[in-house]
Order: C-alpha cells, then sequence, then structure tokens
C-alpha cells in the first residue's frame, strides 16, 4: 500500500483498537518492589547552592538530547508546539530538555530570621508513577531499582507524561526522536526529557552523579529502606519536615527540611518561582487514586499511540524492502 494511502484508510477506518490489542500500549505499571528500590535523601539545611550536582547532571544529560532539525516540521492541526531548546542548552536555572536538575531557591521567613533554603529539584522517581502506566506507546518505562526512564526509540513527544506528572517535570523538545521518519506534520512533537536517576550507573551499585559531586554530604544514596529510616531520624533529630515518603504514592527522592515544605512552597509562590520547568512542591495523593482520576484525560492517548506503532511497524517494512 502506498503511504498516503494508508495514512487515509487508517485515519478513516480508526484501525487504533486492533493494533492495540496487537502491539500493546503502555502496560500497566507495577510499583516498584521496594526490597530492590534504591533512594536518594536530601538534605535541604545542608544543601549550600553552589551547583556541583546540577553540573555533574547537566553534562550526562546534555550528551542524551540529539540536536533538532531545522526547521522544525509545522504541525498540521493548527496547533504548532515547537519548544526548541537547542539554542539555549547552557540554562541551569530550570529543568529543560537539557538541564535535568536545578537549583531551587528562595528567602523563607522563620523565627530566626530571614533564610535562604536551596534545593536541588529533580524527577522525584515516583514508586508507582502515573507517567509509566499512561503512557499511550510505553515508552516511559520502570526499573526495578525504581529508576523511571524513557525508551527513545518509543517517544512521540506527546506530552501525556507532562499531563499526569503531579508536578509537571519532563520537558519536551521538538524535532527529535522516530515521528520525524513517519509523517512528522501530523504524528508526534518531538521527545520529552527528564532525570533518569541515572540508571545505568544506579544498576552497578553507583551512587547517582549528582550525589557523588556534592562536596557537602547533602544528599545520600542507598537502599529504600536504609534512606527512609535515615529521612524519618533526620527529620525527628530536628523536629523538621519530609516531603517524598507520602507524596503520591512514595518516591525514591526524599527532602529533609527543618523548615516546614509548606513554608517553602508559600515563599516560592510569593516571590513568583513556580512556573514551567520550576516544579511546585504541593503535596500529591496516593498514585493510584490519580490515575483513577486522570484515565479520562487519556483516554484518546491509547489510539493515537496504536496509530503511531502501525506507522512504526510499517515504516520498518518500507526500509526492509528498500535493504531487498
Amino acid at each position: 500500500m502506498e503511504r498516503r494511502g494508508f495514512l487515509k484508510s487508517l485515519a478513516g477506518a480508526g484501525l487504533g483498537a486492533g493494533m492495540l490489542s496487537a502491539w500493546g500500549a503502555a502496560p500497566p505499571a507495577q510499583a516498584a518492589g521496594l526490597e530492590d528500590c534504591l533512594a536518594v535523601v536530601v538534605d535541604v539545611d545542608a544543601c549550600t547552592g553552589c551547583g556541583a550536582c546540577v553540573q555533574a547532571c547537566h553534562e550526562r544529560a546534555a550528551a542524551r538530547v540529539p540536536q533538532p532539525v531545522s526547521p522544525i516540521p509545522a504541525s498540521r492541526w493548527g496547533r504548532d508546539r515547537k519548544p526548541d531548546w537547542w539554542g539555549r542548552r547552557n540554562v541551569t536555572d530550570r529543568l529543560t530538555p537539557y538541564n535535568w536538575l536545578y537549583l531551587q531557591s528562595c528567602t523563607v521567613q522563620t523565627a530566626r530570621g530571614e533564610r535562604r533554603v536551596f534545593m536541588p529539584r529533580r524527577c522525584l522517581q515516583c514508586l508507582n508513577p502515573p507517567c509509566v502506566s499512561l503512557c499511550p506507546l510505553g515508552a516511559a518505562r520502570q526499573r526495578p531499582t525504581g529508576a523511571v526512564y524513557t525508551e527513545m526509540s518509543l517517544c512521540f513527544g506527546d506530552s501525556q507524561c507532562i499531563a499526569v506528572c503531579p508536578w509537571h517535570i519532563p520537558r519536551l523538545q521538538a524535532g527529535v526522536g522516530p515521528y520525524l521518519h513517519l509523517a512528522p506534520g501530523y504524528l508526534g512533537y518531538g521527545q520529552t526529557f527528564k532525570c533518569d536517576f541515572c540508571e545505568d550507573i544506579i544498576s552497578d551499585g553507583k551512587p547517582p552523579l549528582c550525589v557523588a559531586a556534592c562536596p557537602h554530604g547533602a544528599q545520600h544514596f542507598g537502599p529504600y529502606a536504609e534512606m527512609t529510616a535515615l529521612a524519618r531520624r533526620m527529620a525527628e533529630e530536628r523536629h523538621g519536615d519530609l516531603f517524598g515518603l507520602q507524596e503520591n504514592g512514595g518516591t525514591c527522592l526524599i527532602y529533609v527540611s527543618s523548615i516546614p515544605f509548606r513554608d517553602i512552597e508559600a515563599s516560592l509562590l510569593r516571590q513568583g518561582l513556580i512556573s514551567a520547568g520550576r516544579p511546585s512542591l504541593r503535596p500529591a495523593g496516593a498514585s493510584l487514586e490519580r490515575e483513577n482520576d486522570l484515565v479520562g484525560t487519556v483516554l484518546a492517548a491509547p489510539l493515537a499511540g496504536a496509530a503511531l506503532a502501525g506507522l512504526r511497524l510499517l515504516r520498518d517494512h518500507w526500509r526492509d524492502k528498500d535493504e531487498d
């Protein structure tokens, strides 16, 4: 079948459901087994904002985002989303496709006066991540270590991971990824990028680069049970607060602070420091409950994802014929 004819028949006949059953979109997410999970505890009181963790992560991230095509294809659907950070790869004051960790800071009024707070912010690596369970093509994956990462050969940048993330952590780069080889004016927008918990590094038993780079011992890495116990002990000793143990059903990144996180969040809001790429600290309920609330927003995603899978199969068929 000619490419144009296939596209017309796919759009007219609605073949997504059949392709979905044949190829699968996103398998149901399973909560990571806590006995295998690894975690990071961030001591907010010890963080000085030196930026060593940001630099270490930035170098890793920059090497993993391809250069976008030029010009970036325009969408034929009347909504031309083309977020392009290629010319701003050195931006480190927010999360971008090329910067997966940044230092969020604000001034908080405490009983002892004003205090400057620094927090390294990145993907929290949810134990039961909604981005994994609701990705229409199954591009979002989770390792037994708890690391949530993206299989780039399957990511078309539909941005469902951004929509379902309680903190909208993933960032979109247009003009990259497999959609360019199919129908770039009609399907896909690029790819989404975020911290992958240095999934290949921690699988070898080594700490993430951000933890290894910290010169002040503000970040601790180890088995989930040990890290949660450490976080609870630190919070109890300081009469402090925790963020990450309960949020979104629990995460592999846990913050400890002597200042309540609701006060830090309020200060961030007052100072206008929460925006795209600068996530909030708002609490999120249990991830399974959130998934139930979000299912209605992504009912169309499996159909679109299945269509993309069908086009991917056809592309491989054409490639094989060309090679023959």
